[in-house]
């Protein structure tokens, strides 16, 4: 079949003859497939692609082939190409928006925040249940996260007196919260 035109192989497949198919295939592929590696850059996957969809096309045409009209390779090389440009323009507009991720959303779930504001109001009525120079101790050390010297001075006190009251701050928040911590979200912390 060396010897038959490329439109009269065409021609044939029109009609149902599928080594016709085979032999333009084995004939036109390969140069289809080094058209569309030229113009793509040496991307052996987009050009197996392109190659696939364009001769796939081909056989689409067959039936409607007008012969004299145009060459079967001229009118194939015009489709390689558009299909090429029309891969290259997706490219450079960037991956489909489909195929990008939704972007993690940095808040908290709402259980999480429901957690954190159960979290807060407990441990705010808990602090309430402490003698004033102790919650003041603990708020200042661990809630505002300054250090025993800092503290020392703010409250009027001695290093050794401030360790006294967030020691027996902590123990009397402890036990104010004994009794939530499954309720809290502790039993691990």
């Amino acid at each position: 079949m060396s010897d038959i035109a490329d439109e009269d192989l065409l021609a044939a497949y029109a009609r149902g003859d599928a080594q016709a198919a085979r032999a333009l295939t084995a004939r036109l592929g390969p140069r289809v497939f080094a058209h569309a590696m030229r113009m793509l850059g040496g991307d052996r996957a987009e050009a197996e692609d392109v190659t696939q969809e364009a001769l796939l096309r081909l056989w689409r045409a067959a039936p409607d082939w007008r012969m004299g009209e145009a060459r079967v390779t001229t009118w194939l090389y015009r489709v390689t190409a558009n299909l090429c440009i029309d891969r290259m323009r997706r490219r450079r507009a960037g991956p489909a928006l489909d195929a990008i991720p939704e972007p993690e959303d940095g808040a908290p779930s709402v259980a999480a925040a429901m957690m954190a504001r159960a979290r807060a109001d407990a441990l705010q009525a808990a602090l309430m249940t402490l003698p004033d120079r102790q919650r003041e101790a603990v708020i200042l050390r661990h809630i505002e996260g300054l250090s025993n010297p800092e503290i020392a001075e703010i409250m009027d006190l001695g290093v050794r007196a401030v360790e006294s009251l967030t020691a027996r701050g902590k123990r009397g928040l402890e036990a104010a919260l004994s009794g939530r911590k499954a309720e809290l979200g502790l039993e691990d912390d």
